[in-house]
């Protein structure tokens, strides 16, 4: 790509991740927020206000002078106890082998919490699935130490990946650590119960790190790990058993402002993890570490769970209706997260791409992501073919009831009058070709309005 005439030569051109994009693209077409004209079902964030049956929401923190001072980089102590006893409590009872503080890093937000590890990581191989998680992209690109390898998920098998596939691809592959969000994110596919203990236990036997990425582990739906999991019940030795866990405030506890995460693991490896914090981030918000303190109790975390579970669960079921009704094809019904994956190549031709749809779609004042943006390509070293997830669309039902409601009854208007074809972009738009072959064009990504994953 040309270098801009107003970025210094010494700049690199750095891409936005594809919801970035998406927003960028919608907030050019008049896109507000607080607008109710807007259904954004590109959200990666949950509703935030107060649910039935739900504990009070947080609206007013008090600082205490102490805490205006620096947090500790791996956090204020009393925050590591509370998440180290959180997950005993829901996850550990029964073991010999407890979390304490050391075990726990905090940091500010999922990406700060992903770029610690990421940057703690050594000269191996890293194995990422495809479909994942946008922002997998550009981190797995950034830092060199390691080589990213890519690991497919068949949607002819609902994306499943089972233990005996996880130990061949780690002996195959030479893998030292695997990187995965579980449930997954685009694709709603869980890993748990025996599933996720067989995870486990050939990390411990092969002596490969599991970086999982648990934001969505209190959206499960269905089976094993409904209502919540956690590989943390899966694990021997807390210190000795090389998984890590990542979780935070943004999703389960419904706080993606607070910007309050974490990385669960063996000692050792927190210890590094909050060294390379010292240089990345410089540590988390002391006064919001305090206040998130309240909200970690695991009786406050049940209610919390059991009432967004109730308000979501129907959500999901209405999308799942109504994207059968239009014609949308989901590989697997999402067992977790508060998304649907789908193909539109059955809908008309106009629309029959992510791409095309989601630009049509904006027309309707409806936000949805297209499905190669997920199609993760560190380094776009997988230039000369097309995305598996062309035709792919992420759906989010994180927005409130009415909101989902109203952009599915539009997205069903634009689906129901096939003849027209969206208008060209009065903007540069990248081709259906060049966004799935290795998506060169996102480092020209404009302005946009941050949604969260």
């Amino acid at each position: 790509m040309a270098r801009s005439d107003r970025r210094p030569q010494a700049f690199r051109p750095v891409p936005r991740t594809g919801v970035i994009y998406v927003m960028g693209e919608a907030a050019r077409c008049g896109y507000d927020p607080l607008s109710e004209e807007w259904s954004n079902l590109g959200q990666g964030m949950p509703e935030t206000g107060p649910l039935p049956g739900g504990p009070p929401r947080v609206d007013r923190v008090d600082v205490d002078p102490g805490d205006l001072e620096y947090a500790p980089i791996a956090g204020i102590w009393e925050l590591r106890e509370a998440v180290a006893e959180l997950y005993n409590a829901l996850h550990r009872r029964g073991h010999a082998s407890r979390y304490r503080a050391e075990n726990v890093a905090i940091a500010g937000g999922g990406r700060a919490a992903l770029t610690r590890v990421a940057a703690a990581l050594g000269g191996i191989n890293l194995g990422h699935f495809l479909p994942d998680y946008t922002a997998y992209e550009e981190l797995l690109e950034i830092f060199r130490a390691f080589s990213s390898i890519p690991i497919l998920l068949d949607p002819e098998q609902g994306y499943a990946f089972s233990a005996a596939e996880l130990r061949r691809e780690i002996l195959g592959r030479g893998l030292g650590a695997v990187l995965a969000s579980n449930p997954a994110n685009p694709t709603g596919r869980v890993v748990a119960g025996a599933d996720l203990q067989g995870w486990v236990d050939a990390a411990r036997e092969l002596e490969c790190c599991l970086i999982l990425d648990e934001f969505y582990s209190h959206y499960v739906w269905d089976g094993a790990g409904a209502p919540l999991m956690s590989a943390a019940a899966c694990i021997e030795d807390v210190d000795r058993d090389p998984v890590l866990i990542l979780d935070g405030l943004t999703k389960n506890w419904r706080y993606p402002g607070w910007r309050v995460s974490w990385i669960l693991g063996p000692r050792d490896v927190i210890e590094a993890v909050s060294s390379a914090g010292s240089f990345l981030d410089g540590g988390g918000s002391r006064p919001l570490q305090r206040a998130a303190l309240q909200l970690l109790s695991p009786e406050r975390t049940r209610q919390e769970t059991e009432s967004f579970q109730r308000v979501f669960r129907t959500k999901r079921d209405l999308m799942l209706a109504r994207l059968k009704q239009i014609g949308v094809r989901l590989d697997v019904p999402p067992e977790g997260t508060f998304y649907c994956f789908g193909s539109v190549a059955g809908l008309p031709e106009p629309i029959a791409t992510g791409m095309k749809f989601f630009r049509a779609a904006l027309e309707r004042k409806v936000i949805t992501v297209p499905g190669i943006f997920f199609d993760v390509n560190p380094g776009k070293r997988r230039t000369a073919r097309h995305s598996r997830f062309e035709s792919h669309v992420r759906f989010s039902f994180g927005p409130s009831a009415d909101r989902v409601k109203a952009g599915l009854d539009r997205l069903e208007e634009m689906v129901r009058a096939p003849g027209r074809s969206p208008e060209p972009s009065s903007t540069a738009d990248p081709t259906d070709q060049g966004m799935a072959a290795g998506r060169g064009r996102n480092s020209s990504y404009g302005p946009s309005r941050p949604i969260g994953s």
